[in-house]
């Protein structure tokens, strides 16, 4: 699919809406399958968003991956390009999620377009604030507990950070970082509207299977992007 000028995708394109469900994160070092055969199981699997992530790539074929990964989401799920802007617009991705050190959301904004869903890693209350005022559309909270996926995340945060952002802002989070199984339903309790769990689900062979058990948690909103005066 071509992106339109902007680099959103026409079938998300109108009033914001909120995502609830799992939250799918490519990991092509750790993945059983390739990022685009594990996004296509993901959303099979039930994912409520994928986001792909890749650091060592070069350009070309990073484009080529993303192309194939947002054919697959297309009208499905939202599509997500971490950190690489450019990326995400020439792709025709949904949006991008950015970091406390990436491109700054203004730039971001104004290089895919008003329509474009933009979500931003959180760590605390103050990064929190300065996202929701800057405009995001959920906020990543990260990590929740200790991980081993992302060698940077810094020091967990806990669930008392997803309660303290809902009880702030009426904004969409996902909550990111050590969750499994055993944990899943707390955070979930917690406020949190979305879960991320790499290792739990890139790594298994089943990759479509591990994210249905994850993704059955959330209930008859698994998986579904929801318009109108829940996000008001």
């Amino acid at each position: 699919m071509e992106p339109e000028k902007g680099g959103c995708r026409k079938a998300f394109k109108g009033r914001k809406g909120r995502l609830r469900g799992f939250y799918f994160i490519t990991d092509s070092g750790l993945s059983t399958a390739s990022d685009t055969d594990s996004a296509r199981q993901a959303v099979e699997g039930g994912a409520a968003l994928i986001q792909y992530r890749e650091k060592n790539l070069e350009y070309p074929k990073m484009l080529g991956i993303c192309r194939e990964i947002a054919d697959i989401c297309s009208g499905r799920v939202v599509f997500i390009v971490n950190d690489h802007v450019e990326l995400a617009r020439d792709c025709g991705a949904d949006g991008v999620h950015i970091g406390q050190d990436d491109t700054c959301f203004e730039r971001a904004k104004e290089m895919l377009g008003p329509d474009a869903v933009i979500g931003v890693t959180v760590h605390n209350l103050k990064e929190a604030r300065r996202a929701v005022l800057c405009g995001a559309d959920y906020l990543g909270a990260s990590p929740i507990f200790e991980t081993s996926t992302k060698k940077d995340a810094g020091k967990p945060a806990g669930i008392r950070l997803i309660m303290d952002i809902k009880a702030g802002w009426d904004i969409p989070v996902a909550a990111i970082g050590g969750i499994d199984h055993s944990n899943a339903d707390k955070v979930i309790n917690s406020g949190a509207d979305m879960i991320c769990a790499i290792s739990q689900t890139v790594c298994e062979k089943d990759i479509g299977g591990a994210v249905r058990g994850f993704a059955k948690r959330f209930g008859p909103l698994q998986g579904k992007y929801i318009s109108g005066a829940d996000n008001q």
